[in-house]
C-alpha cells in the first residue's frame, strides 16, 4: 500500500463549531486537538498541518467534577528566582473565561513550531457569540 502525502496548501480545511457548555473540561480539549492535528481526515500525517479549524463557545461554562474548582492549580514561572506563581481554576476563570480550556488544548498539542501553528487554529469565545458566521463552520456533537 502507498503512502498517500497531500501538501497543506491542497488539503480541504473546515471550519467546526463546538458548544463546551455542561461539557467536561477534558473531554472538550480532547476532541479540539484531534481536530486540530487533523486525525479525522483518512490523509493524516504526524509532521503536517492539515487539521481543520474549530470554534468553541460558551468556554466559560466548561463542567470539571469534584474540588477542582478550588484546588486545581495552574502555574507559571516570571523568570526571575522565585518568581513561581501559582492560581487555581476558580480564580483564572473568574479573570479569563477561556483560558483553562485553552491551557488544556496547548497541552495535547505537539511541543514546537507545528504545535505553535496549530494552536492558531482554535478560536475560543466565554459567550455563545462569535465573529466567524461567515466561515459557516459545521456544529458538532460531542
Amino acid at each position: 500500500m502507498k503512502t498517500v502525502f497531500v501538501k497543506p496548501e491542497e488539503a480541504p480545511r473546515s471550519w467546526y463549531l463546538i458548544d463546551a457548555e455542561g461539557k467536561s473540561l477534558g473531554r472538550v480539549a480532547a476532541k479540539v486537538a484531534y481536530i486540530l492535528r487533523g486525525k479525522n481526515k483518512p490523509f493524516y500525517t504526524p509532521h503536517q498541518e492539515i487539521g481543520d479549524y474549530v470554534v468553541v463557545i460558551n468556554a466559560d461554562k466548561v463542567a470539571v467534577t469534584g474540588a477542582k474548582r478550588e484546588k486545581k492549580m495552574y502555574y507559571h514561572h516570571t523568570g526571575f528566582p522565585g518568581g513561581l506563581k501559582g492560581q487555581n481554576y476558580q480564580t483564572l476563570s473568574d479573570r479569563h473565561p477561556g483560558m483553562p480550556l485553552e491551557i488544556a488544548i496547548r497541552g495535547m498539542l505537539p511541543k514546537g513550531p507545528l504545535g505553535r501553528k496549530l494552536n492558531k487554529n482554535v478560536k475560543i469565545y466565554a459567550g455563545s457569540s462569535h465573529p466567524h458566521a461567515a466561515q459557516q463552520p459545521v456544529a458538532l456533537e460531542l
